[in-house]
């Protein structure tokens, strides 16, 4: 969580085509005659049109023999056939919108999917954890004292990691139920307020901590990020915090690639998100400046696109591995965190203030 629950301005977001036209969409979810907490949302990828390169075969072209040639040629271009080749299918499955599937909660954030593609997300200050059944499409309470749970994630054998603010711990909850603290110290001191997490292939775990709400103690004497050994036998610094101007200030959200390459760790005051190289002993190098954007949450793709919760335009932004922009999602409230669930992880879960919401979309998460 990195603000208080408020509700985000309308999300309207113009959309520019290169070439022969240009267009702008705005999306203004009160103007749209759609049911109450549906967001449709509607997508044309940019088509760009390399006029140097198509200049010299027009030209080439022309003569009495071509005129045809060229007739059909400047047909299919006005059409908009001759695009670049490289124009990007939309990520968001056909007709799908943003769909309100639960509400009435205090703050939801922290979403992460089981095994079968069941959705665990919490409701900070009610100190819930709550399931969404893919079967049953209903809410349950998993876990009723939850501690101020924040981040969570799941691992290959379906246990639940959580961020426990309240108790500053790394904490497990077995399918039943049975909570264990995995880590709640480095050193002698205890933890700030373990806010997200990700566990890598060899069941290591990074996860951020920084401090909010109205203790602002600052325990480790810094915000930090952490990474706890395959086997919970140690806990290691991995990214030293120093606030200082031109530094990282404060660490949020974080995921990594499956491949247990590359981590993405937020920024949040920093406004910038970066990655790091993953070494074999869970340390961190090559610290890479990836999107120039302040994130709460984030998740990645099949493809390795990284997905932002962005806290300074309300929606969610579609981020290739290069960095570059490449989609945007409208949300009705603003987003605090994201994860890929359903029985084919190819449904897109949203934690958005007081709202759980879903979109289907063309691609797969990672798993």
């Amino acid at each position: 969580m990195s603000e208080s629950v408020s509700k985000s301005d309308d999300v309207c977001q113009n959309r520019q085509t290169g070439g022969l036209a240009s267009a702008a969409l705005c999306i203004c979810p009160e103007k749209l005659d759609t049911p109450s907490g549906h967001l449709p949302y509607i997508l044309t990828p940019p088509r760009k049109v390399k006029w140097e390169s198509l200049a010299v075969p027009a030209l080439s072209l022309i003569s009495a023999n071509s005129m045809k040639r060229v007739s059909f040629f400047l047909l299919f271009f006005w059409l908009g056939v001759v695009t670049e080749p490289t124009m990007a299918q939309s990520l968001i499955a056909p007709g799908a919108e943003v769909v309100k599937l639960a509400d009435g909660f205090g703050f939801t954030e922290g979403p992460t999917a089981n095994s079968k593609g069941d959705v665990y997300f919490v409701d900070d200050p009610n100190c819930k954890i709550h399931v969404w059944s893919v079967s049953e499409k209903k809410c349950s309470i998993f876990v009723h004292e939850s501690a101020h749970a924040n981040g969570m994630y799941f691992d290959k054998n379906d246990h639940l990691f959580v961020c426990e603010g309240g108790t500053g711990s790394i904490v497990r909850y077995t399918p039943d139920g049975t909570r264990t603290v995995i880590a709640n110290k480095f050193g002698a001191r205890s933890f700030n307020k373990p806010n997200d997490l990700w566990i890598d292939p060899k069941g290591g775990i990074y996860f951020t901590d920084p401090q909010y709400g109205n203790d602002f103690r600052i325990v480790q004497g810094g915000e930090h990020v952490y990474y706890i050994l395959p086997d919970h036998s140690k806990v290691i610094r991995v990214i030293e915090v120093s606030g200082q101007d031109g530094d990282f200030k404060k660490p949020n959200g974080i995921i990594g690639t499956p491949d247990g390459k590359f981590l993405y760790v937020a920024d949040i005051n920093g406004k910038m998100v970066y990655r790091y190289n993953i070494q074999p002993d869970g340390t961190l190098t090559d610290k890479h400046p990836f999107a120039p954007v302040a994130v709460d949450g984030m998740t990645i793709d099949e493809k390795g696109n990284i997905y932002l919760t962005d806290m300074g335009k309300g929606d969610l932004g579609i981020y290739n591995p290069k960095g570059e922009e490449i989609e945007r999602i409208g949300v009705p409230e603003r987003p605090a965190n994201v994860c890929f669930g359903g029985k084919d992880f190819k449904t897109l879960f949203i934690t958005a203030r007081t709202g759980f919401y879903a979109v289907e979309m063309n691609v797969n998460g990672a798993k």
